[in-house]
């Protein structure tokens, strides 16, 4: 199979200003070999910028957020306890450089805490330990109930290193190649980069489901401000926060990285009452592990929609 074709990026903008902006932000990316979607938009007024923004993609870790809402829902709704006893093996737990994890011997934790860790520094074990509590079957059929018709959760985090380990063994440089290479050719020998197949989800729908969760439209009011809560402690800031690190702004965000894709969804608010819901979902056409500049034309998307959509 040769390369696709190069295509143009749809556009979303209530203004020309706004559509100037996302012109400049395609560009950007696409000078660094960059593709993706990206869409901010105003949670009180609706104004929006972007581009691609239906095109679904897998969520790599940015999944845990709908996962998340979904635990606190059941916490809310008297179904689960938040001081559960979980214990996490690190023989039998997910593949990750972080929380329980990357732990050597078994630890318990309670259910409260297995979101912190999930959310705050994207534990791919606590992830799944809550999944051993709410299946995956009964989440995604929550975000159905709820109406978030453009995600969907279709397996455990760790299924995204098994699917790798099938395809390269033990050798992550090989799968990160072989993604590169699929995504040149449009095909996916990793079935969990197959939006058809993986955790997946649009830039238009997270945005959509960060608005609600903002204004208490989803789940119940307890469930939503523990989920802003935990977002908030986020310690992962160099991608949409790079640039939006200010006394008068506070960004609450979940990013999420697997071989070559970077995303991170948020919200920044500022003291004047502005509050913009962002989603950056990206594949980047390199053979690199670390990608700084790609992390920074993020954050510069970020600033500058922000400063384009504040009133």
């Amino acid at each position: 199979m040769g390369t696709p074709p190069v295509r143009q990026p749809v556009y979303a903008g209530d203004a020309d200003a706004l559509l100037d902006v996302a012109e400049a932000v395609a560009a950007d990316w696409a000078c660094l070999g960059v593709r993706g979607s990206f869409l901010a938009r105003n949670i009180d007024t609706g104004e929006q910028l972007g581009f691609d923004v239906e095109e679904s993609m897998p969520l790599a870790s940015v999944v845990k957020v709908p996962l998340a809402l979904v635990v606190l829902d059941r916490i809310a709704t008297g179904d689960l306890d938040a001081a559960q006893p979980v214990t996490v093996d690190p023989a039998r737990s997910s593949v990750g450089h972080t929380g329980l994890a990357a732990f050597r011997y078994p630890a318990t934790v309670a259910v409260g805490d297995l979101l912190r860790l999930m959310l705050s520094v994207s534990d791919n074990a606590a992830a799944d330990a809550l999944l051993d509590l709410v299946p995956v079957a009964q989440v995604d059929a929550r975000l159905r109930a709820w109406g978030c018709a453009g995600i969907h959760v279709r397996h455990r985090l760790n299924h995204m290193y098994e699917c790798a380990a099938g395809a390269a063994g033990n050798d992550f440089s090989l799968a990160l190649e072989l993604a590169v290479r699929d995504e040149r050719a449009g095909r996916h020998t990793i079935g969990t980069l197959d939006p058809a197949f993986a955790n997946a989800g649009s830039a238009a729908a997270l945005v959509s489901l960060l608005r609600r969760v903002w204004c208490d439209e989803v789940s119940a009011p307890a469930a939503t401000a523990e989920l802003r809560r935990l977002m908030g402690a986020q310690v992962f800031t160099h991608r949409l926060a790079s640039e939006l690190r200010a006394d008068t702004l506070r960004w609450s965000g979940k990013t999420g990285t697997f071989l070559h894709l970077r995303h991170e969804i948020g919200v920044v608010e500022a003291e004047s009452g502005d509050r913009v819901a962002m989603a950056a979902l990206t594949r980047a056409d390199r053979r690199a592990g670390q990608a700084p500049d790609i992390d920074l034309a993020i954050g510069a998307a970020a600033r500058e929609a922000f400063e384009a959509l504040r009133g």
